[in-house]
């Protein structure tokens, strides 16, 4: 039953992993639930991206996870912790595309087929590479129902999604204007763009009246004047009320455009457009003139269909400009603007730049800055889904944690527009949707189809899109477990529990899940959703590869084992914040582990003295810690319940380090020495249950151990039961000792201020203290001595001088201190009381005052009080020391 001397956590972690997976101890079966014997407990994994990178946020995600569904096994649920991985199309098309730019190719050189031939090879690779790093981990998840976003029968639940959203008129085809990466050749839906504040220019251009003078208008794009079809006002600025209705020409252009209605048909749109009024146009940007270009600006484009102006499209997909550009067609967008500013100036059409720091939006994948553009596009109507995921959190069906996010969902959702699905790329789902192309007939279908079902001919088209990859991840909840079939595992374990994932992705997938799990299973997909915050570095940045702040986990998992991850990224995840990670947190998890090793190495060390069940405890340092045992048990409950994470690792932390370790183990060692078992005894069983209640966070070290004890119950810890609270406890036993603990920690710091040899032996005299206290003192004297050299007691009511008076709650010890200076001293004393006065009247000040009493709570009043209590006592205890000094 001896432990190695050192903890060996490479070939531990290897041991007990394949162990637990080899029992089958992570897979759900339905069966229990079905008889009633356990409850079903649900966690749906949020699926990394098959491109091949796990990073710190994949590791404090799945680590949250981890415990819960740990945690909830010991409990005896049956935990369903439903694993996978997301095709994540644009991502993957991306990694997938550099690879053969690498060989000096693009996908059309490979073509369709063949590039999504070379995009699975990739999934299947980097697959292993994610799951692996999970397993090292040592996540508990049920690989046996793993699922990946492009498998048959999740594609099969996505085209029945679509189908069934088409036949209710919910997914529709339009031309609009939409977000467009340049660089990936896709749309992307409004919450895959991400905002950067760019120091740019307002240009200040002024547009010829056609009956003379001239209007400014002000932009940050001066290359889209190219595509202006018309400059707009506010009907209510006095300043060009009498222009409303009259033209303006665009300078330098002197051919023909073409543009399109919004009906679909072409027309030439001529260098002359008209002054419009517009309520939406702010006079206070800029001279209260703007530019309306609708194909390349959302809100020109509103503007534009409002007024029914035609759509000039001066850029294509590639981000260059055009035939309509005229003479400047041809040239990346950056460098038309370049040739449009300076051709503008040279005529005289500039009036002024100014410096301008706006919002751009770039690609969320490739970082490209985006262009609004128009294209024929799928769309699902959202407003009708929206109001049920709405009134879901409203009426508290579900809870989102931290409160404050609900806020953010409510506005997201209120606002949302509908949500462009379709995506030109190649690697995803094949949009379900059949052209016949003898009579034009549209439909979607579940089935590819081989002929027109209106006309029978055999011309029929897929359409070339592929969805959005949400679009799948949005059915994660149910689609995972067999919908659209109804088997035994969707009707057991949906709806799920638990979602924990990052606030980040509260809109691309948190709401829209919620939106699907009520249309499509007419239920809500979880009860809770905790968000946690995104990893950054100590200077709050992002952490990527870009950066150079990126590094594998793998590596740390190696380094500091899979414990001292998890504990050291646990402890510092606050609620709903970001997180800001360090490799020293790992090290503060490698140590705490370390910690657990070696006392628990000690005890069993000593392990002819275990007598079996652990005796009534007599002596108050086994009621005391018995007692915090209890209280951290409670703590650790209520603080997995209530998602607290990192306060909850942080009692563990405390409890086992200082209360367990630092103290207990400290005072009971003489007792061992002489071969008191019932010590021994009462800290197996402490130990015993700390390791149960350790083993959500550090499921590794504590399996080892366990399997070691003397008192263990069973042939896993993963299926011994979460510690209860005892009926027990020793509130009164437990003061004492913590008064006690108090008198120790202050004879240290006094022996460590005034330079007191660590082996000089000193006596402490007792003052003014009741009989229990004496009792207390006598009780622990050889622990007095083994951690404070306290040699004997001095009770015959005699002070020592030189001495320093230590109080501890009212109660007065005096210490010895040979060799002092006394000046110096009084002169510290006399700036603690002046410290202690100042504290002392800011606390009075708060009780007089009558708003503060009326409105604070009872429990902060009296702690108020106490304080006024605590600061009079010391303040006359140093009093009587600086007396006793002069």
């Amino acid at each position: 039953m001896e432990l190695p001397k050192r903890y060996d956590h490479k070939k531990i972690e290897e041991k007990w992993y394949s162990t637990w997976e080899k029992e089958g101890l992570f897979t759900a079966s339905p069966e229990p639930v079905k008889r009633g014997e356990k409850k079903p407990f649900t966690l749906m994994m949020p699926p990394p991206n098959v491109t091949g990178i796990v990073h710190m946020g994949h590791i404090l995600n799945n680590t949250l996870q981890d415990i819960l569904a740990r945690w909830k096994r010991m409990q005896g649920y049956e935990v369903l912790w439903q694993p996978g991985t997301d095709h994540a199309g644009i991502a993957t098309q991306n990694v997938v595309e550099k690879e053969l730019a690498r060989q000096g190719k693009t996908r059309f050189d490979v073509g369709r087929e063949g590039f999504i031939e070379l995009a699975w090879k990739w999934k299947e690779k980097h697959e292993q590479a994610i799951i692996h790093r999970l397993k090292r981990l040592g996540i508990s998840a049920d690989w046996s129902k793993y699922r990946f976003t492009l498998e048959p029968s999740m594609s099969r639940a996505v085209v029945k999604a679509f189908v069934e959203l088409y036949n209710r008129g919910l997914i529709y085809r339009g031309l609009y204007i939409i977000n467009w990466c340049p660089r990936c050749g896709t749309a992307l839906a409004d919450d895959e763009i991400e905002y950067e504040e760019h120091r740019g220019h307002l240009w200040y251009i002024r547009y010829p009246l056609v009956d003379g003078g001239y209007i400014v208008v002000a932009t940050t794009r001066p290359e889209t004047y190219l595509g202006d079809t018309a400059v707009a006002v506010n009907p209510n600025d006095s300043r060009y009320r009498n222009l409303i209705g009259k033209k303006v020409r665009l300078p330098l252009i002197d051919w023909i455009r073409e543009g399109t209605l919004y009906d679909g048909s072409r027309v030439d749109v001529q260098p002359e457009i008209p002054i419009i009024a517009d309520d939406t146009v702010d006079p206070e940007f800029g001279t209260g003139a703007v530019k309306v270009t609708p194909a390349h600006d959302p809100n020109d484009f509103e503007i534009g269909e409002r007024h029914g102006l035609p759509r000039v499209i001066m850029m294509d997909k590639d981000a260059k400009t055009n035939a309509n550009a005229g003479k400047f067609a041809g040239y990346d967008r950056y460098k038309a603007r370049e040739l449009v500013v300076e051709e503008l100036k040279k005529h005289g059409f500039i009036e002024k730049i100014e410096d301008y720091t706006h919002s751009v939006g770039h690609c969320y994948r490739c970082d490209t800055v985006i262009e609004p553009y128009i294209s024929e596009e799928w769309f699902v109507r959202m407003k009708p889904l929206a109001r049920e995921a709405l009134k879901a959190v409203k009426e508290g069906k579900i809870k989102l944690i931290p409160d404050y996010s609900k806020k953010i969902y409510f506005n997201w959702l209120e606002n949302v527009r509908d949500w462009c699905i379709s995506r030109k790329i190649w690697w995803g789902h094949r949009i379900p949707v059949f052209t016949c192309g003898q009579c034009g007939y549209v439909t979607a279908s579940e089935e590819p189809l081989k002929k027109c079902p209106k006309c029978g001919s055999h011309d029929i088209n897929q359409d070339p899109d592929v969805l959005d990859t949400w679009f799948s991840s949005w059915l994660w909840p149910f689609s995972t477990l067999g919908w659209p079939e109804d088997n035994e595992i969707l009707q057991n374990f949906y709806p799920s529990d638990v979602l924990i994932t990052g606030w980040d992705i509260l809109f691309f997938w948190v709401a829209r899940m919620i939106m699907a799990g009520l249309t499509f299973m007419k239920e809500i997909p979880f009860h809770t959703v905790y968000l946690h915050g995104i990893v950054r570095d100590e200077k709050r940045r992002k952490i990527s590869k870009s950066l150079g702040n990126f590094v594998d986990p793998l590596e740390y998992i190696e380094r500091y084992g899979a414990d001292g991850v998890r504990m050291g990224i646990t402890l510092v995840v606050p609620e709903g914040q970001d997180i800001i990670f360090s490799e020293k947190r790992i090290e503060i998890g490698r140590n705490f582990a370390t910690k657990i090793w070696n006392a628990s190495r000690l005890l069993l060390q000593n392990i002819h003295l275990y007598k079996g069940n652990s005796p009534e405890p007599t002596r108050i340092e086994d009621k005391w810690i018995l007692t915090a045992l209890n209280r951290t048990i409670h703590e650790v409950t209520k603080g997995l319940e209530d998602y607290e994470f990192n306060t909850t690792a942080s009692k563990l932390y405390n409890f086992f380090w200082h209360d367990f370790c630092d103290w207990y183990l400290e005072v009971i060692k003489p007792r061992i020495k002489d071969g008191d078992s019932s010590a021994l005894t009462i800290a197996f069983d402490v130990l015993e249950k700390s390791l149960r209640l350790l083993h959500p966070f550090m499921p590794f070290v504590t399996e080892e151990i366990w399997q070691n004890l003397p008192n263990k119950t069973g042939d896993t810890i993963m299926r011994a039961e979460f510690p209860l609270p005892a009926k027990k406890e020793y509130p009164h036993e437990y003061e004492n000792f913590e008064n006690w603990k108090t008198l120790v920690k202050e004879i240290r710091e006094a022996r460590a201020y005034y330079g007191i040899k660590p082996n000089e032996e000193l006596p402490l005299y007792i003052g003014s203290v009741d009989n229990e206290t004496r009792q207390t003192l006598f009780g622990l004297g050889d622990a007095m001595y083994h951690l404070a050299k306290i040699g004997s007691f001095k009770d015959d009511g005699t002070i020592p001088h030189p001495c320093t008076t230590i109080v501890v709650n009212g109660r007065e010890f005096y210490l010895p201190l040979p060799g002092i200076d006394i000046d110096k001293e009084i002169a510290r004393i006399d700036k603690e009381i002046s410290e202690l006065k100042k504290h002392l009247s800011k606390v009075k000040a708060r009780l007089s005052n009558p708003d503060f009493l009326e409105k604070a709570p009872h429990e902060v009043i009296k702690k108020e009080e106490e304080k006024v209590k605590n600061f009079e006592s010391k303040i006359l205890a140093l009093e009587k020391h600086r007396e006793r000094l002069r």
